[in-house]
């Protein structure tokens, strides 16, 4: 309204002014700044309603405001963007989300400070806490012994893995979002290995600038009045910094801006005597809890895990249900279900997920196991664990505690190379003697040591405190897998928290060469001290050989013999550990176990119905060379040099070339489907295509018969066969009885180019995967020459598809459609398309409910077919009469055609079969997942077949061969009535 007067206004003075233009001008002028102040002001008391900064400036005539983002909303969003970035290895649960969608509470108790160190209860014991469980909000209501002035200090504990870091992270993303904590306006989050790594003297303020620049000079930090009471400060891993609140060590200041050490300005913080109205959080592990004295914390709080199955279930269902792909769903929730009874059973697992950490483990393990496919990133069970130990030990250290002079990166250590030194150590030990659990005393003594200095023995109580039992809890299941010493002692058992942890460790302290003898141990200090010297004596000798003759110096030529002679006994000892690797993998007495993969997925799961009978009363630990190979991938090693383990390249080049001879002689031995499968995912954990294909060209056959396939072991075998080379082919690759799937077809294509007999019996392709063999028979570099089909239901609509392909195929000569549903149109329809292939020679349609005059045509037109040798029509409900005409219809009209052998009965006509005992052999081995009543019914037109041609017979040699025939098919039947398993003969 206000600018419709003034446009009215400004037309009324134009007709006034008349030809005055400069006085209308300046008229004009004006209406249009006070158009554009009026509108300023409206702007800044819209903008001032909302919460925004507006800054005025003015002068003697007039007035100028612009706007500016409040600092506090900046680094609201900064901080967001920052705790919202999760790990690489986050990101491999099915796309991208935000921590919100995967975030489940751990319990957190309060405790007292005379109890602050007290044990967590049982996993199980989920009904009753002696303490009160609190959120962490809650922790900063004020109590009845807070004083006005002084803000609150906040100590949270935990032991590693039990979520201490992602409270943090949760915490943080929930404040911006303005859910918790609120009446804060202002949260200064430090990391404390940062922290301990500045060197310079700087004020709190600086030092807060430092981190968060928008922050400078803000005044909630500047100490005046009791503005820092709206302030908190969050201190995340503690235990990192060398904290001395001695007063002649730590000075005492108040002044905000005043530079001094940045452990000095974090204990002037907690004694409030910097900043008291500010509220400071936090956290540290157990052995730290010391660190700061009992009067500085209000109060102390521990994180204690999932106690409860609940819990857990909630994380599952965040990790794989909400994540997974639509149609991985049904799956996903199978998962989860299977995953909770197993939880239910208080198994060792249950034990294990006390912690988050193993949590993430097992979903890791399992997404890997069943979501794996050709659009994921690759990724290893050995990279799985890999990654898990650096996102619970990465940039961890061993310190020698608080109280030293040194700086604080001269007295750490890496603590993963301690836990290998130590709980390796235990782990290699129980994988050399086939052992799962431990005594105390035990542990003592392979943890504890022998001897040790007073700083040794620190650095042990802070691992015993802090990860001892992040990797070994109380066995649930004590009698398993113990000897019988241990069980008449009573004493209790340890064992790993996951099983495959234990063959992880073990392999990790093996490739890290910690097994060495104590002499391998000298031979490497002299080797490196000679080494090291050999420079400066060759250069003394050549200067006193001016004077004295060089012969009294030859002794020291040797030195330089001595690094050559350890070299040889360094590649002795890799040289073990790739004979170790393979005689861990192909152990007689585990050959028929479970393949390696359904044995970790049975770990987590648990085993459902009927268990497998097991071969040998020790422990199998077949992931052990597994993992071995896998740690000397380029990424895994990269990993761990994080982590402070170095694995030489040297030594992944000497192992490497040693290995390649021992799987080549393994391999040359026939091996069962199961052993065959687990070195296909040794040489996928490996990750060398050089390797594999060296290994692979001595392979022309793999059989993995009874497998149970999956989307993950489609891919291995897929990625492992696509590392030889072009004119590699494999002679066989028998996959029946895999219940393999459409999708999975899809994962093996390339696997399929490089095979000439493809055996794909009893699984359960529908119609659907008819189009993809097709495809692959017509592909120009297919070379399939034999393909087995029976026992899946391919339909009549199937079996179309699949002989679309018959007229430009040039390779296949057998094709076996036994049990696949055929029916007669589908006899029909291929006897119609076989003249248009000409290098078929034996085709198999037998137990297809095909007719009388179906089968008499598809012989007719097989013997007309150039190269068609033999036709299988037996367990068809064929007449005598017809199978009487298709025995004569099976000779060529003129000679110079060839002889169609039908195979219709044990008999043809008043003869035996020649090919009677594969019939018989088929039917026996099969018959129990066949119709039964539909097999007996054929068996018993078996025997009137028999009995009619023994009657027929004049020669008694004959006749006792009828005879044998008969007890063959009479052994069957009564095998079947009786519901008896097929006899291995």
């Amino acid at each position: 309204m206000t600018l419709a007067v003034c446009l009215g206004s400004l037309s009324c003075c134009k007709n006034a002014f008349g030809a005055n233009k400069q006085s209308f001008i300046f008229l004009k002028a004006f209406f249009v700044y006070s158009i554009f102040s009026h509108l300023l002001k409206t702007f800044v008391r819209v903008q001032k309603g909302r919460g925004k900064r507006l800054f005025h400036s003015t002068n003697k005539n007039t007035s100028f405001y612009f706007l500016s983002i409040d600092p506090i909303e900046i680094h609201k969003r900064k901080l967001f963007l920052w705790f919202s970035h999760l790990p690489q290895e986050e990101k491999q649960f099915g796309g991208f989300f935000s921590p919100e969608t995967m975030h489940v509470d751990p319990l957190i108790l309060e405790r007292d400070a005379e109890e602050r160190a007290g044990l967590l209860c049982s996993p199980f014991q989920t009904q009753t806490h002696c303490n009160r469980s609190v959120t962490v909000e809650q922790l900063f209501q004020h109590t009845d012994t807070w004083s006005e002035g002084r803000g609150l200090n906040v100590l949270i504990y935990g032991a590693v893995g039990t979520g201490k870091s992602t409270v943090v992270r949760k915490l943080v993303l929930d404040w911006c979002a303005g859910t918790t904590l609120s009446h804060f306006q202002l949260l200064i989050p430090f990391s404390c290995e940062d922290l301990s790594q500045l060197s310079k003297v700087t004020s709190l303020r600086d030092l807060v600038s430092r981190k968060y620049l928008h922050l400078k000079k803000h005044p909630l930090l500047s100490g005046e009045g009791n503005q820092a009471k709206n302030v908190l400060f969050l201190f995340n891993g503690m235990e990192k910094m060398q904290l001395d609140f001695r007063i002649g060590a730590s000075e005492l200041c108040s002044d905000p801006n005043e530079g001094l050490p940045p452990s000095v300005v974090v204990v002037n913080l907690l004694r409030k005597y910097l900043l008291p109205e500010t509220s400071i959080l936090i956290t540290t592990r157990l052995s730290a809890l010391d660190c700061i004295p009992q009067k500085y914390v209000t109060r102390y709080a521990q994180i204690c895990g999932f106690n409860d199955p609940s819990r857990q279930r909630a994380y599952f269902t965040s990790r794989l249900l909400k994540q997974s792909d639509t149609a991985y769903n049904q799956e996903a929730q199978d998962l989860v279900e299977l995953l909770y009874l197993n939880l239910q059973r208080e198994s060792q697992l249950a034990a294990a997920c006390f912690l988050p950490s193993y949590c993430w483990l097992t979903c890791a393990t399992l997404h890997f196991l069943h979501f794996t496919n050709t659009k994921a990133p690759i990724r290893t069970l050995t990279g799985i664990y890999t990654s898990f130990l650096r996102l619970n030990f990465g940039g961890e250290v061993l310190g020698t505690g608080a109280g030293t002079n040194m700086p604080i990166q001269e007295h750490q250590s890496s603590l993963m190379l301690y836990v290998v030194r130590t709980v390796g150590k235990l782990a290699f030990e129980g994988v050399t003697y086939k052992r799962t659990s431990f005594s105390e005393a035990e542990l003592e003594q392979w943890i504890g040591g022998k001897t040790k200095t007073d700083e040794e023995l620190r650095q042990l109580a802070m691992f015993r405190t802090d990860v001892l039992d992040f990797f070994l809890a109380p066995s649930i299941e004590s009698g398993k897998c113990i000897s019988q010493d241990l069980r008449e002692n009573n004493e209790r058992q340890y064992v790993f928290a996951v099983p495959a942890m234990q063959e992880y460790l073990a392999a990790l302290y093996v490739v890290l060469g910690e097994n060495k003898s104590a002499l391998e141990k000298l031979t490497n200090k002299v080797s490196v001290a000679i080494g090291q010297a050999s420079e400066d004596v060759n250069a003394l000798v050549n200067i006193f050989s001016k004077f004295i003759p060089l012969r009294i110096f030859a002794v020291f030529n040797l030195l330089k013999l001595f690094p050559k002679l350890y070299e040889k006994i360094s590649s002795l000892n890799k040289g073990s550990i790739a004979r170790t690797m393979a005689a861990e993998l192909f152990r007689t007495e585990d050959s028929y176990n479970e393949d390696v993969l359904d044995q970790v997925e049975q770990s987590l799961l648990g085993v459902h119905g009927p268990q497998q009978q097991q071969y040998s009363e020790r422990q199998p630990f077949e992931l052990y060379p597994i993992f071995m190979g896998g740690l000397l991938h380029y990424g895994n090693r990269v990993l761990l040099q994080q982590l402070g383990c170095s694995i030489q390249s040297t030594t992944v080049a000497q192992i490497t070339r040693a290995i390649r001879k021992y799987l080549v002689r393994e391999l040359n031995k026939p091996q069962p489907p199961e052993e065959l499968m687990d070195l296909l995912v040794l040489l996928y954990e490996f990750q060398n295509p050089r390797l594999t294909a060296e290994v692979l060209t001595s392979i022309r056959a793999i059989r993995l018969t009874n497998i149970r396939m999956t989307s993950l072991k489609c891919f291995i075998l897929s990625s492992v066969l696509s590392c030889t080379p072009a004119s590699y082919y494999l002679e066989e690759l028998d996959l029946s009885s895999c219940l393999l799937t459409n999708d999975m077809l899809q994962m093996l294509w390339p696997a399929f180019r490089q095979t000439y007999s493809l055996n794909l019996q009893f699984n359960i392709l529908g119609p659907e995967s008819c189009s993809l063999l097709r495809d692959l028979l017509l592909d120009p570099r297919s070379v399939i020459r034999s393909l087995k089909l029976c026992d899946n239901p391919l339909l009549e609509s199937g079996v179309q598809i699949l002989v679309e392909a018959l007229p430009e195929n040039q390779s296949l000569t057998n094709l076996s459609l036994m049990h696949t549903g055929l029916g007669d149109e589908g006899v029909l329809d291929m006897a119609k398309r076989l003249q248009q292939h000409k290098r078929l020679q034996e085709l198999n349609v037998a137990y297809n409910n095909i007719g009388d005059d179906a089968a008499l045509f598809l012989v007719d037109a097989c013997r007309e077919h150039p190269s068609i040798q033999t036709v299988h029509l037996y367990l068809n409900p064929l007449s005598k009469v017809a199978k009487q005409s298709l025995y004569a219809q099976g000779v060529p009209r003129s000679h110079s055609g060839q002889r169609v052998k039908v195979l219709a009965s044990v008999t043809e006509g008043t003869d035996l079969s020649e090919n009677w005992h594969p019939i018989l052999s088929v039917i026996r081995e099969n018959a129990s997942s066949w119709d039964q009543q539909h097999v007996i019914q054929q068996l018993k037109v078996f025997l009137e077949d028999l009995e009619w041609g023994h009657q027929q017979q004049q020669s008694l040699w004959k006749r006792l061969h009828f005879r044998r025939v008969e007890k063959g098919v009479r052994k069957i039947l009564k095998m079947l009535e009786n519901n008896l398993p097929p006899s291995k003969k």
